[in-house]
Formats: structure tokens, sequence, C-alpha cells
């Protein structure tokens, strides 16, 4: 279920998230849903994948200020991380943090 507790239990700043929202609980819940859903970190994976860094660059930038927005920190830190990697086109074995990326995103997943 995704609640404030929850998200906290995983790592997430919800004061800082929640001070986004103006303290709206109901506000900041459904904006870390919309987060969640979104499908951007499929089409990271499958940029990086296909070798295309530029988009891939263009997908981690974009979830990593949605996530900074609503302080999901453990998911946001891996795609800060590669974020940052793609914006110098590392020629890298991106496998590693892609997964670690997967394993916090269906961490927070499993709430909603």
């Amino acid at each position: 279920m995704l609640t404030i507790d929850n998200l906290k239990a995983l790592g997430a700043n919800t004061d800082e998230g929640l001070a986004r929202c103006l303290g709206r609980e109901d506000f900041y819940l459904r904006m870390v849903g919309m987060a969640l859903a979104d499908n951007g970190f499929e089409k990271l994976r499958e940029a990086v994948e296909l070798g295309n860094l530029e988009e891939g660059f263009e997908r981690a930038h974009a979830l990593k200020g949605v996530l900074a927005n609503v302080s999901l920190t453990t998911l946001a830190a891996p795609i800060a991380e590669i974020t940052e990697d793609l914006r110098a086109r590392r020629d890298i074995d991106y496998t590693e943090i892609l997964d670690r990326i997967d394993t916090e995103l269906q961490k927070y997943r499993g709430l909603v």
C-alpha cells in the first residue's frame, strides 16, 4: 500500500517530498504514484540497451527531476548516477546500474 510510512521504510525522504507538495499528503501520494507509473524507466533501459545514449540521457534526466521532486531518494540516486554517465556518453556496460534501478523501482512499485 502506498503510504507515507511505507515510503519512509524504503528510504524516501517523505518530509522533503511533502514540503514540495505544500504538506498535502493526498497530492504527494498521487505524484509518487504517477512517478512510479512512468514508462520512462522501461524506455531508459531500452534506449541504453540499443546504444542510443542520447535518448538514454534524455530519459534519465527527466526521471531524475521527477524522482527528486517526490524525494524517492533510493531510486533517485542510481538514476542520478546513470544520468551523469549518459551525459558524458561514457562507453561502459550499463547493465549493473540498470539492474539496480529496476530493483529499487520494483520495491516502490510493490507499494502501488
